[in-house]
């Protein structure tokens, strides 16, 4: 294979001649302007727990005004715009971006041997593109906001009159192209900047996730985009694209948007599922089990992606054949989704578990995630899912997938790669207390909510009949619960950057090439040409008690090269 390098404009990256990306002291133009790829990350990441910040306020409000039946804290209107923020937040500018473009922009190059991505400019302008549609998202509110929900459903999204809207679809509709970009980037690094070596079959499988997120993030956002310029383009020019009184048809938005949406759903999940193989096999010191399947099933759940999105329309009006259709297809795609949980459970088997912060998140995604994957199938399911179909059973399973499996997988990835990105050890105990936290705080929160559908509560209703009210209240409470947990989380990550030990280069014993580097990891990420090997195989590390950290046996890893040299001749 060929291996290419690449560039590394020294004009523009004026942290060139520092030994890593944290050490600089030349201010605010060396961010600005850097080309390297751990510094992007680190913005990206900086910037989607900020924008984390934002929408989880908005949901404690939610849940706080959801208290009592009747106004607790604000009106209906002002209702409807906190949930539309909320969701609009955390979907777009949080759960899509926090692992591709955060985590994935820092690990991605490092864990293939390369030195940056493929296109170190096009990456940054994909994080000024992610920035430009954030804040045309923010600035929807000083527009007068908007209460459409994170759908922009039709015909409501072309008749509200909110100042809002536009400016929203705007912002969303530039976070698509910073999306796109960030996939094509992902898709030519890992065909072009593997190092001699590295085969397919020999990449560690997160960065499979990310192969097979960024093929959907490359196929999938051009739909949105389009849509969401449909949409400005009929409320700009009142042309009757979705407005059935002009000839439109509402339901084509739908299938528009959830073209692009469920495939999103996989764009927010493959990654955070990449990330817990990683966790799984490290943190349990034993090769990971069933590795092809493993990397086959993230594809597959890509191909699957595109073809699942009329189960969000059940209820719409579709044709009996069709709903079957898509039934059956919704019951196919839970597949590969299962082979990825009995291969993390056969890979725990047998294996010397360390109850590491990262473990523990490791552990709640399988919980969660196996919540939020069985209680689709009732939503798979034509005769419940129209029991079912816009009531809180639909925000529990939401949530479980979304935020309990997604977002919970990208704070196990930070706790993971925290002390290779700053060079900084957390307090364990501390975190660990946190994940606990979050994990009995989520549960509270939504679990009760799959009791509220079941029994017909609505979704997205500011008020309520009284005997919801004692889920309500359990509801909001696990909120607060959770909201401690997550402070707590920030507190730890902080007094780790202000404070914490040293970190060593290998604290957990992987074996990828990420831990191969120092940490924090130097400009171009290697002092000298990493070794590529099987980067599941644990058997040659020891503990080492000077370094504080895991290095590789020197005399196991010489019959370890003996042993293949032999078996190649």
């Amino acid at each position: 294979m060929t291996t290419i390098v690449s560039p590394r404009p020294e004009a523009l990256d004026t942290s060139a001649s520092t030994d890593n990306y944290l050490t600089f002291t030349k201010g605010f133009r060396s961010w600005a302007l850097t080309l390297d790829h751990k510094r992007i990350g680190v913005m990206y990441m900086g910037a989607v727990l900020a924008s984390f910040l934002v929408g989880g306020i908005f949901a404690l409000l939610l849940r706080t005004e959801l208290l009592t039946p009747g106004k607790t804290i604000v009106s209906a209107d002002m209702y409807n715009q906190f949930f539309t923020l909320h969701g609009a937040i955390m979907v777009f500018l949080v759960i899509i971006p926090s692992i591709p473009a955060a985590l994935g922009n820092f690990v991605l190059p490092i864990m293939l041997g390369a030195k940056d991505v493929a296109f170190p400019r096009l990456n940054l302008f994909s994080f000024y593109l992610w920035i430009g549609g954030a804040m045309f998202t923010l600035y929807s509110l000083a527009a007068g906001g908007f209460d459409t929900g994170w759908t922009f459903y039709t015909p409501y999204s072309t008749t509200t009159t909110t100042g809002g809207v536009i400016p929203v679809l705007t912002g969303v509709f530039i976070l698509g192209f910073s999306s796109i970009f960030t996939g094509l980037n992902f898709i030519v690094t890992v065909h072009k900047l593997r190092p001699p070596g590295m085969t397919w079959f020999r990449m560690p499988l997160f960065l499979w996730a990310l192969y097979a997120t960024a093929i959907i993030q490359v196929l999938a956002t051009p739909v949105l985009a389009i849509t969401l310029c449909l949409l400005i383009v009929e409320r700009l020019l009142n042309i009757g694209i979705f407005n059935p009184s002009m000839g439109g048809d509402p339901v084509l938005y739908q299938h528009f948007f959830w073209f692009y949406s469920h495939p999103a759903v996989y764009i927010m999940i493959v990654p955070a599922m990449g990330i817990i193989s990683e966790i799984i096999s490290v943190h349990s010191h034993r090769q990971i089990f069933g590795y092809r399947f493993i990397a086959f099933s993230s594809i597959a759940i890509a191909m699957f992606s595109f073809i699942v999105w009329g189960h969000h329309m059940f209820v719409s009006g579709q044709s009996g054949l069709m709903n079957t259709i898509f039934s059956l297809i919704s019951f196919s795609v839970a597949i590969p989704s299962a082979v990825k949980t009995f291969n993390w459970t056969m890979t725990l088997y047998k294996g010397t578990i360390s109850l590491t912060a990262p473990m523990m998140y490791g552990l709640s995604f399988l919980f969660l995630f196996t919540i939020g994957g069985l209680t689709g199938i009732h939503l798979a399911t034509l005769n419940t899912d129209v029991h079912l179909h816009d009531t809180y059973f639909v925000v529990a399973h939401f949530h479980y997938v979304m935020m309990g499996s997604a977002l919970i997988g990208m704070i196990g990835g930070l706790h993971h790669w925290w002390p290779k990105m700053t060079g900084r050890m957390y307090n364990e105990k501390t975190a660990i207390i946190a994940s606990i936290i979050i994990f009995v705080g989520f549960n509270i929160t939504f679990f009760t909510q799959f009791m509220l559908g079941s029994q017909g509560m609505p979704r997205r209703y500011y008020d309520y009949q009284p005997e919801f009210q004692i889920y309500h209240v359990i509801s909001t409470i696990g909120s607060y619960i959770m909201a401690f947990g997550f402070f707590l989380c920030a507190s730890c990550f902080v007094q780790s950057l202000l404070g914490g030990k040293k970190a060593p280069v290998n604290p957990w014993g992987g074996r990828s090439l990420e831990w191969q580097c120092s940490s924090p990891p130097p400009h171009d990420n290697f002092s000298s040409p990493p070794k590529v090997g099987n980067c599941y195989d644990f058997s040659m590390l020891r503990w080492d008690e000077k370094e504080q950290g895991y290095v590789v046996d020197k005399e196991l890893e010489a019959k370890s090269i003996a042993a293949e040299a032999r078996g190649h001749s």
